[in-house]
């Protein structure tokens, strides 16, 4: 498919500039396996690299304009690259935008360029194809530009692309996920050293990702929930003036001081830390191949975001509670920041295709919605496919 997809993106790009690209790149799309929420406070994730990516074409011009199509929405962008203070809200060229500002606040000069973008990530289904978007860009830029930074730092690019351009505070899953996926492999992310470990998929598993067809819109919700988890810190360094973020709280911490926290705050700060014990286990359960464990916590772990993080949604829980009962289940949850997007199921492998369509079927029988349900696989990394001098 990715291909087909190459030559697709590279005709699309010589019959709108009239020339061939200088470079073609890919980054995937992610699916959350396990640490809702955890990334921004300094928690750990199992997160995966997907079969479903954001391909970028571009190449150099002069002058200081510009300009990127995208294929998908069928429509085009210009920007001036020492005009870019004041994004047009909603608009999806702001991602790539904003990785240009945060590239010049660093003092890196960014070259002007044409660019076309092609995705097979669907949109909003809390698969990521904002950060699978802004690393194929970053990829390309790099190339263009001679633009040479550490993988850390062009997921921070991409972080504050989304923080600082976007609006939506985001943490720095999205961006590890994409770059450091490993074909058949998990990214176990620590967010507070930044260490990066992948662990083996267990065999004879597939991941199915079901689309619950309620589109969201990340920014109002999500920033209500990560200030709320800014505020159970803030209530816990009253009295332990050593905490750094919700990292250093133990579940026991907030059973002992439950009376005095406002509830919701509880709820939201319970979540967070349940989420951290939830991928500590499930790594222990994974290196001994206890794929039975994994798929409980998956479970669990959608529980609580129906409960205390409150970030899932009714399709979303229909879509799980459906999983459940169909044979080779295993486990599945809510994947990303929710309010709508995806579940992801982890399902016996050779179930996969009859649990796809049994669970697709069901969907629409509850709801009268058309999920979109792929089976999908661990895939590498962003990358650079194609340069000019290659060919």
């Amino acid at each position: 498919m990715a291909e087909n997809v190459v030559q697709e993106l590279v005709a699309a790009f010589e019959k709108e500039y009239g020339r061939a690209p200088d470079v073609v790149t890919r980054a995937p799309g992610r699916v959350e396996m396990l640490g809702n929420h955890t990334d921004y406070n300094e928690g750990v994730v199992l997160s995966v690299a997907v079969d479903r990516s954001t391909y970028v074409a571009a190449a150099g011009r002069s002058g200081k304009e510009c300009r990127v199509r995208s294929v998908q929405s069928d429509s085009a962008r210009k920007f001036h690259l020492e005009k870019l203070s004041r994004p047009k809200k909603g608009d999806w060229a702001n991602y790539v935008k904003g990785l240009v500002v945060e590239l010049q606040k660093r003092g890196i000069p960014v070259p002007t360029f044409d660019a076309v973008i092609v995705s097979t990530i669907p949109m909003s289904a809390g698969m990521s194809s904002s950060a699978a978007l802004e690393m194929s860009v970053a990829f390309a830029l790099a190339e263009l530009g001679g633009i040479s930074l550490s993988w850390q730092d062009w997921a921070r690019v991409g972080q504050g692309s989304e923080n600082n351009y976007v609006g939506a505070m985001t943490g720095l899953m999205d961006q590890f996920s994409s770059l450091r996926g490993r074909k058949g492999q998990l990214v176990l992310s620590d967010f507070r050293t930044l260490e990066v470990k992948n662990v083996p998929l267990p065999a004879g598993t597939s991941l199915v990702i079901a689309n619950c067809m309620v589109k969201h819109n990340l920014t109002g919700e999500y920033n209500e929930r990560r200030e709320r988890c800014n505020q159970a810190v803030a209530f816990f360094r009253q009295t332990m003036p050593n905490i750094k973020a919700l990292r250093d709280i133990t579940r026991a911490d907030l059973e002992k001081n439950r009376a005095a926290m406002e509830d919701v705050v509880y709820r939201r700060a319970l979540h967070v830390v349940g989420e951290n014990e939830r991928v500590q286990d499930a790594a222990a359960a994974l290196a001994k191949d206890d794929v039975r464990t994994f798929g409980r916590l998956m479970f669990e772990s959608h529980e609580s975001s129906r409960i205390n993080f409150e970030n899932s949604c009714e399709e979303l829980d229909i879509l799980v509670e459906i999983g459940k009962t169909l044979p080779g289940a295993l486990g599945a949850r809510l994947s990303g920041g929710g309010f709508g997007g995806a579940t992801i199921h982890l399902v016996v492998e050779k179930e996969a295709e009859g649990y796809a369509r049994a669970l697709r079927a069901a969907y629409r029988d509850r709801t009268n919605l058309d999920s979109e349900v792929m089976i999908c696989h661990a895939e590498n990394g962003a990358e650079v496919l194609q340069k000019r001098s290659q060919k």
